[in-house]
This record gives C-alpha cells, structure tokens and sequence, in this order.
C-alpha cells in the first residue's frame, strides 16, 4: 500500500534528502515549496507551489490534494533562520519566522488530521533544531523550533490514540547552503562550534533522513513525543551553548 506524505521545503537541502529517503521507503510526496526542485528532480515526487506563510493559499493547495484521498504522512521541514539578537529584535521579523517555521506547521496537521483518524494511521515528524536550547541570535528561530518540539508533544496527547504519531527532530549543524549562510565561516563562534562536533565532521542532509525514515516507519507505532537530536554528540558536548 502507497501511503501519501507531505513535505514542506522539499526543494532543497534537508527537505530533499528526507524526500528522496521516504520514497525509497515507499511513500508518495508531496512538496510543499515556493520554488521548485533544484536537485535530483527526477525523484517522482510532486511539486506544490505554495507560500506557507500565506493562509489562504496553503488551505487551498491543502483542499485541492485532500481531494485526491487522505495524507498519512506530514514532515514540517520548511524554515527560516533570521539571524536576530535580542537588541536587534523586531515584531516584524520575529513574526515573520514564527509563521514560516511553527504557524504552518499547525495548519498543514489540522487539515490532515480527519484522513489519519479514519485510517488510524498517521505519522508527523517536525523538523526542529538543537538552536531550540539556545544558540546566539536566534531570538525568534530558537523559539519556532522549540515550539515544534511542543507541538508534537501535546499532538502525541491529543492524536496517540488514533494511531498517530508525533515526534521531532533536532539537526545539529548540517551542510547545507542555508546553514552556510547564517553561520559566516569567518566567523568565530562558527569554526568553535564545528570544532567541538564529537563525531568530528558537520552532518549531512542524508543523517536528518535516516532519523525521519525512523520515524515515519509502520513499525515505530510505540514512539511519540520524542525528540531525537542528530547533532553529532554536540548537544552532549555544548548542551545550552
């Protein structure tokens, strides 16, 4: 049986290696992205455009693939950063993150709740961030990855009973052109925190969808509420840095 699935952010970067795994696992995706793929666009997933800060237009693009049967399957993989301290904090910025990264996370599960209830049958993975536990400026990110660590949580809560999982996961610092960008190289708290990575290298998009693969299979029926940081042992080595 062919379960549907939801990843937001796909296009790129972490979403894309998380989609490339759920389709060797079976699954069919959804993307959920403003621009479309840019790497190995020939993996046979399906492209939604969609600005997931907009609420009108993910309720809409949500209506039209809900026609087409139920979505078993939700990843909330799509952020941004800003890269903000709390002396240089705007209402306007920090929304603007809050929306992207928590916001449309909740609207995405609300819709596709019904269909999970019916099957009894349901997974949600958020994509949060060892930022969660504290990182300079990142005021506003911080406080959207720690929400959807808590999201999943209260979900387990309330959806555990109808086969529905919810879980987390925290990537450590990944390679990736985002990651790139709001940790300068020059800069250096970002050599330090390469540097006290225990593995002794930074992550790949690939190590993020090993865990989510985990997450998502039928058989991890009896794990949710979790939150599963794959830092590398950084959390150990830096907890609250």
């Amino acid at each position: 049986m062919t379960r549907t699935a939801i990843v937001t952010g796909a296009s790129r970067g972490i979403g894309r290696a998380i989609t490339e795994r759920l389709i060797e696992e079976g699954w069919r995706i959804y993307n959920f992205d403003r621009e479309p793929p840019s790497e190995r666009q020939d993996l046979g997933d399906e492209w939604v455009s969609v600005d997931l800060t907009d609420p009108i237009a993910l309720g809409e693009a949500l209506e039209r693939i809900l026609a087409d049967g139920p979505v078993l399957g939700v990843v909330n993989n799509a952020g941004i950063v800003g890269r903000q301290s709390i002396d240089d904090f705007t209402v306007e910025e920090f929304d603007r993150v809050m929306v992207t990264n928590t916001r449309s996370a909740a609207q995405i599960v609300r819709a596709v709740v019904p269909g999970m209830r019916a099957a009894q049958f349901g997974r949600i993975v958020n994509i949060s961030s060892r930022a969660s536990l504290g990182k300079h400026d990142r005021t506003a990110y911080a406080a959207a990855k720690a929400g959807l660590t808590a999201m999943a949580r209260v979900w387990t809560l309330e959806l555990a009973g109808d086969g529905i999982t919810c879980n987390a996961i925290g990537p450590g610092p990944i390679e990736t052109k985002l990651w790139a960008a709001v940790n300068p190289a020059d800069d250096p708290r970002t050599q330090d925190l390469v540097d006290s990575v225990p593995v002794g290298r930074l992550g790949k998009p690939a190590d993020i969808a090993n865990g989510v693969a985990f997450f998502m299979d039928e058989r991890s029926g009896f794990v949710s509420g979790q939150i599963l940081f794959v830092c590398g042992g950084l959390t150990v080595a830096r907890a609250g840095s």
